[in-house]
């Protein structure tokens, strides 16, 4: 089953620098091992694949239910060097959202979770 991420979870993001941070968190706390399992670093970069010249780092928060990624080389050298129209890394979290995740038929009966229509 497709699941989009933007149903399971919210994101905000930000910036440090040269580098976007991007929250993701589970809309349930049942729905996080989902998360943890499908965002992994490689996963993540390739979404953003063009859009960041470095590295994605992971951080697992679990009391909070929530994965936090660091996307260096993101910001073409930061709000005050880029001329990206986004150069405080705001729209990263939305992008991310928009990411459709492959559930097991059985996990996402077991866990009631939305269907892409």
């Amino acid at each position: 089953m497709k699941v989009r991420l933007l149903d399971i979870a919210h994101a905000r993001s930000g910036d440090k620098g040269d580098t976007a941070n991007v929250g993701v968190i589970a809309l349930k706390p049942e729905w996080f091992p989902i998360l943890e399992r499908e965002l992994t670093e490689k996963r993540v970069a390739d979404h953003f694949h063009g859009m960041i010249n470095g590295g994605v780092q992971r951080y697992v928060l679990p009391n909070l239910s929530a994965l936090n990624f660091l996307l260096h080389g993101a910001l073409d050298g930061g709000g005050t060097l880029s001329l990206k129209t986004d150069a405080q890394g705001k729209v990263y979290s939305t992008a991310l959202l928009r990411m459709v995740l492959d559930v097991s038929d059985d996990e996402a009966t077991r866990l009631k979770l939305p269907e892409v229509k």
